[in-house]
């Protein structure tokens, strides 16, 4: 499933859910020398007992002397401020370095620190990950790749330690655009399970066996086979949260207004979820939209 590769250094910035087992994948599975840095330094202090690796004050004292530097952050703000600000990573950035960043952030942050690493002659590869909470701590994202394909052939036999494909869609900016279609997707489908089962309780059809049926025909998905039962059931805690999926959504909306796509499915989708998180939805996932047509 993944590659061996030669022990290198690396530095994580940010354990949230989905980087701290992701830092935690590059040391055990990876094998790497692995160094962290988190905005709550309880949890990067957590985290190196956990592993054995070994936690920082500040970005520029994890990016410094290290190889390869990745982070996962909450927005544009986030990685700029772990990146180009006081104390950020790329104050020491090492030349010849890559930095690797797995957050769902803009395509135009990924050229504007693209931009900013190679003025310290380090490289940058914007490199989003699908597969949620659960696909991070079983070590099987999917990881869409912007940037310049020899950085991407070095780095990754490092990013596999975390997934299960990893795949260079393009120059800076392609692997957000790449995750931006990823939530395009899932928005319009899970939107069309979520009115699929709520149809079917009003038509007074078992659901268990509907899916059954459906499942293994054309609208067999993803989301069918590992969310129809919790939804069914009115549970909504089992992945990736609204308020989330609503940051990806503006971001979409955004470069859609930017490029001129057009795209009324999703933008409807994204006002479905405001409802979700106006019911107190905000924590609950994605499959969450049945509540707001059974409320």
């Amino acid at each position: 499933m993944w590659s061996q590769q030669k022990m290198a250094k690396v530095a994580f910035l940010g354990l949230g859910v989905m980087g701290y087992p992701m830092a935690g994948h590059l040391k055990l599975r990876g094998g790497h020398e692995v160094t962290v840095y988190n905005r709550t330094a309880a949890k990067a202090e957590r985290w190196a007992a956990e592993f054995g690796g070994r936690a920082v004050a500040t970005p520029a004292e994890a990016a410094t002397g290290q190889e390869f530097v990745f982070a996962c952050v909450g927005n544009d703000d986030d990685l700029r401020s772990v990146t180009t600000g006081p104390n950020g990573a790329f104050e020491t950035i090492e030349a010849g370095a890559i930095f690797i960043d797995n957050t769902t952030a803009s395509a135009e942050v990924a050229r504007e620190l693209y931009a900013a690493a190679r003025a310290k002659s380090a490289d940058f590869i914007d490199a989003p990950v699908s597969g949620g909470q659960a696909g991070a701590e079983n070590g099987v994202l999917t990881v869409m790749c912007g940037g310049d394909a020899d950085a991407f052939e070095k780095a990754k036999p490092v990013i596999e330690a975390y997934a299960r494909m990893v795949g260079l869609m393009g120059p800076v900016g392609a692997g957000q655009l790449t995750k931006m279609i990823n939530q395009i997707c899932i928005a319009g489908l899970v939107q069309g399970l979520a009115e699929g089962i709520h149809f079917g309780k009003r038509a007074g059809l078992d659901i268990e066996k509907v899916i059954e049926v459906i499942s293994k025909g054309a609208a067999g998905s993803w989301q069918m086979e590992n969310r129809y039962k919790t939804m069914n059931a009115g549970k909504y805690d089992f992945g990736f949260a609204v308020d989330w999926m609503r940051k990806d959504l503006d971001i979409v909306l955004a470069e859609a207004r930017s490029n001129g796509a057009k795209l009324p499915v999703t933008a409807l989708v994204d006002q479905f979820y405001a409802d979700v998180q106006a019911l107190g939805g905000n924590r609950w996932d994605t499959s969450s939209l049945l509540a707001r047509l059974e409320k």
